[in-house]
């Protein structure tokens, strides 16, 4: 037949089955790595006296040939090569492994995010000062600043950098030399090419080795979660870009209009990034399926790894360019920030008031919300109660209460860490940045 595998069978291979079974179509992403892994096998079989030395040469310099050709764009795919491997062994019948490519793609794809969150941080650095509406259940909650919401976002972030570094170092475990089940029986020394490849460790188990997809789950596990964390983050902005809400305005640049509605400005590259998060979340979830039921060893439902961690690497490499585009280019429209700030907001601060005063918190809740009851019955803003409408729900109440409408006064009392107050987002802004020294360290 032609196959690695062939010695076994007698005939052709149905043509269906043929194109079902291959994986050629986007096993090409790894030719590169396919080239360098057997670089280093081939020097491992010299060491075990496999291969003599101008043997080795020989080998080297034609996997110096064949990525050539793969570079220029000239290496011709055989309709019988089945994957990478076929593809280049065809030319010299060495093998690679997925693992060199997922722990290149990680780094890539770190540095991008990486990017997004200092873009983040700067954009919180430079706009601290502006204030608008926090929100809970989509209600207009208290004042914050702009910069605390941006940065509840880049910490979520942060938290995805770290695991993807994490993720990394599981990535980084080399099973080359493990055989298909039983181990390599040659003296090839496992050790020498973890070396020549740079790996953090060799797997310690050859079935395992052979079978083992834990690296390509807990990616698409990263993935998801860092879509999810980004989906929100989208969606809060649609929300804001709304002419309802009006406080932000995205680049042309990432918007697209209507065919229809000249005067209408989408904010495309928001709901793509909010629509990616499920093409992704799914490749999770269909290779964690594919893998809950396999027998030991390697079964040919495994190739199904590979495309998902392209699929899904390119999706993420696309969804953190253009969100860090989205976030360095978004007009912020201060002044409608300031206008949809309201002093029903500050009913929690009129509880904090009389707490201060003395008053237990379950009673200030309660009398803060009967003064919004007052406002609301008598129609007017809860600033405008007298202070001897006020004192009749509470002789707490005196004149510093006036105090109490000032929205930037009230940002500046959540001085504790983690807080909206100016002092306690410079700490956040100071404790991201910190972070991500470390990590490109």
């Amino acid at each position: 037949s032609g196959k690695l595998w062939g010695g076994r069978f007698v005939g052709a291979v149905d043509p269906i089955m043929e194109k079902f079974n291959a994986s050629i179509a986007y096993d090409r992403h790894l030719w590169e790595v396919d080239v360098q892994g057997s670089k280093a096998y081939s020097r491992g079989l010299e060491k075990a006296g496999l291969l003599t030395k101008a043997e080795m040469d020989q080998i080297l310099h034609g996997l110096d040939k064949v990525a050539e050709e793969w570079a220029q764009g000239t290496f011709k795919l055989n309709p019988n090569d089945e994957d990478i491997h076929t593809a280049n062994e065809r030319r010299l019948k060495v093998v690679t492994d997925l693992r060199l490519w997922m722990r290149q793609n990680c780094s890539a794809l770190s540095a991008l995010l990486r990017e997004l969150i200092r873009t983040m941080v700067d954009r919180a650095e430079a706009e601290r000062d502006i204030l608008f509406p926090g929100y809970t259940h989509l209600q207009r909650a208290q004042p914050i600043r702009w910069s605390h919401w941006i940065l509840s976002h880049a910490v979520a972030l942060t938290r995805d950098s770290e695991r993807l570094l994490e993720v990394q170092k599981r990535i980084n475990v080399l099973p080359l030399g493990s055989g298909a089940i039983a181990g390599n029986p040659l003296g090839v020394d496992r050790e020498l090419l973890r070396a020549e490849l740079n790996f953090g460790a060799v797997t310690l188990n050859s079935m395992d080795a052979t079978s083992e997809r834990d690296f390509v789950a807990e990616f698409l596990f990263w993935a998801s979660l860092c879509m999810t964390h980004l989906s929100r983050m989208a969606e809060d902005l649609i929300l804001y870009g709304t002419k309802e809400f009006n406080f932000v305005q995205l680049s042309d640049a990432y918007s697209t209009g209507s065919s229809l509605m000249p005067q209408k400005k989408n904010p495309d590259s928001l709901e793509l990034i909010r629509s990616k998060a499920g093409r992704v979340f799914g490749r999770c979830a269909g290779l964690l399926m594919t893998l809950k039921g396999l027998p030991s060893t390697y079964n040919k439902d495994l190739q199904e790894d590979k495309e998902a961690v392209f699929e899904v690497s390119d999706t993420m490499s696309a969804v953190l360019q253009v969100a860090t585009g989205v976030i360095s280019t978004l007009q912020v429209r201060r002044e409608n920030m300031a206008q949809a700030l309201s002093p029903d907001m500050l009913a929690t601060d009129l509880a904090y008031y009389l707490v201060r005063k003395g008053m237990p918190f379950r009673q200030a809740h309660e009398a803060s919300g009967k003064a919004v009851f007052m406002a609301e019955t008598k129609g007017v803003a809860l600033n405008q109660l007298s202070l001897q409408e006020l004192q009749n729900i509470s002789p707490l109440f005196s004149g510093d209460v006036s105090q109490v409408w000032d929205y930037s006064h009230s940002v500046e009392q959540y001085t504790a860490l983690g807080g909206t107050a100016r002092s306690s987002v410079d700490w956040q802004i100071a404790q991201v940045r910190a972070l991500l020294r470390a990590q490109q360290a």
